[in-house]
């Protein structure tokens, strides 16, 4: 075993293709950009295929390849299902499944991986029944847990090879030119599609709304797209917001909500031309609520919002308090429609969002970010990814990707969720660093970074409890008593690569 500096303990198997995690800014990237398999289409060639099967067939598609997939339509996608039950029909085995992000509605892999059609995954999160069983050992193979530029970074590297990207666009014309808000299930952003469409050798786009050449505007051009085919339906718009944009009325929510917008107002950041990402959920989706409020009394607006977006800060996108939205993926239909309409929400890729090796990636240029955590520990390591009891539940997404890139990262957590303290002594799996987060809020207070000396000092004459990340741990184990620790055996279900590379953590299998 050897130690990485937050003292994590990796595999030395592991070390050679991924080294240990050093710190936020410890790597320097200088690379060529990797570019997929160009094959050309004279004039008379058809794109259009009649079939998910004859796409399969016509990209050569073989044992032991990958396969690529985006996450826009969340828990209404029916893209991802839909293929791999025509790989697996076709005897296909030994795939490595690339995609974006992986939901509750993908519970169908679990028969594809107890039947060795899907053998390794790279992803930036697993959930519910899926996540559960890799925890218990369903698969020999780690996975590789990506945040969303820590992906782009690796297959702009060629370090994640994608062979076939099969990619799910609400709109479509016969030469693949795509977009994610002209159709029938409209999901926004392609942010992530962009990226897989520029570097895998074969693209196939899969639409339910065929539409006359030229298809505009566009995401994912002609000139990235090998095949097009048309089916009855790719996705449910409804399930792209399922659990993401509640509307919270909880008491101890609000509390945190409030708390927070009084740490960004009176920060140093808080002023004219400030830029900010706000996420979604009870507590951060209310912060952009409070703030709203803020700006309109101080006269104060942002020059550009940053994420995943909903609808609450598209209308403030229509208000004036933002110039400029760019947007990587939207939650909501709000969101949804603010992109096609509004020329100033502007619609970007994963690597512009969040790439630490590119030339500069969007998260640099945050002020402000306020992000969740299941848990916290004492050293401001946040997980975002293992429930209390060590099953893989979350997703990296953006959260170590905007908290490395900010002025200001914020975490908003109760104190407890249920009867478990979210602020402990050593969080189960770390997926950002301490060094990246400087305020944590919750209903009772703030706990500053100690690393963060300038903000101490601004924080000084704010009225809002201020306490050390202990003491608010203390406080949790109070309450509802300090939890047991979690037994693992020594094998490893999951691999945690910073999003520069390196592993940060790994996953063990949960001992039953």
């Amino acid at each position: 075993m050897a130690k990485n500096q937050l003292g994590r303990e990796i595999p030395e198997t592991y070390l050679n293709s991924f080294g240990l995690f050093e710190g936020q800014w410890a790597v320097h990237h200088e690379y060529k950009r990797s570019s997929g398999l160009v094959s050309s289409v004279k004039p008379g060639e058809s794109k259009l295929l009649g079939s998910i099967r004859e796409a399969i067939e016509k990209t050569g598609l073989k044992d032991g390849m990958t396969v690529s997939f985006h996450h826009h339509f969340r828990e209404g996608d029916k893209v991802l299902n839909m293929v791999m039950d025509e790989i697996a029909a076709m005897g296909i085995k030994n795939l490595t499944l690339a995609s974006s992000s992986i939901a509750n509605v993908h519970e169908p892999l679990i028969e594809h991986i107890k039947n060795g059609v899907v053998t390794s995954i790279t992803s930036s999160g697993l959930r519910d029944k899926l996540g559960a069983a890799i925890s218990k050992g369903l698969m020999e193979n780690p996975v590789i847990i990506r945040s969303h530029g820590g992906r782009a970074r690796a297959i702009e590297k060629d370090e994640i090879h994608i062979d076939v990207a099969f990619l799910g666009a609400p709109s479509a014309d016969c030469y693949g030119n795509s977009n994610g808000s002209h159709g029938k299930a409209n999901c926004g952003s392609l942010g992530y599609a962009k990226v897989d469409a520029e570097f895998a050798d074969k693209v196939v786009i899969i639409t339910d709304n065929l539409v006359p050449y030229p298809n505009t505007p566009i995401s994912i051009p002609q000139n990235h797209v090998d095949y097009v085919v048309e089916v009855e339906s790719i996705g449910d718009p409804n399930g792209i917001a399922k659990g993401a944009t509640r509307i919270t009325t909880n008491p101890k929510e609000l509390l945190i909500a409030e708390n927070a917008n009084k740490v960004i107002t009176s920060s140093p950041y808080y002023k004219d031309g400030f830029s900010f990402q706000s996420g979604t959920g009870g507590s951060t989706l209310a912060v952009a609520r409070f703030l709203q409020e803020s700006m309109r009394k101080d006269n104060i607006k942002a020059s550009f919002a940053l994420g995943g977006l909903t609808g609450h800060l598209c209308s403030m996108l229509e208000e004036g308090l933002i110039e400029k939205i760019i947007d990587t993926q939207c939650f909501d239909r709000g969101a949804i429609e603010s992109m096609k309409k509004n020329e100033n929400h502007y619609e970007i890729s994963a690597s512009f969002y969040a790439n630490p090796a590119n030339k500069g990636a969007a998260v640099n240029q945050l002020d402000v970010v306020v992000l969740s955590a299941l848990e916290i520990d004492t050293n401001f390591n946040v997980n975002v990814m293992t429930g209390s009891d060590g099953i893989i539940r979350g997703a990296s997404g953006g959260h170590s990707d905007a908290s490395a890139g900010a002025k200001m990262s914020m975490v908003l957590t109760p104190l407890i969720r249920g009867r478990i303290p979210t602020i402990v002594e050593e969080v189960n799996t770390i997926i950002t660093p301490g060094e990246s987060i400087d305020v944590v809020v919750t209903e009772i207070g703030i706990a500053i970074n100690p690393r963060r000396q300038d903000l101490m000092e601004a924080f000084k004459d704010v009225k809002i409890p201020k306490f050390t990340l202990e003491e608010l741990k203390e406080k949790a184990y109070q309450i509802v008593g300090r939890p047991d620790p979690i037994e693992y055996e020594d094998r490893v279900v999951a691999l945690i690569e910073y999003r520069d590379g390196s592993i940060i953590d790994v996953v063990r299998k949960v001992k039953e």
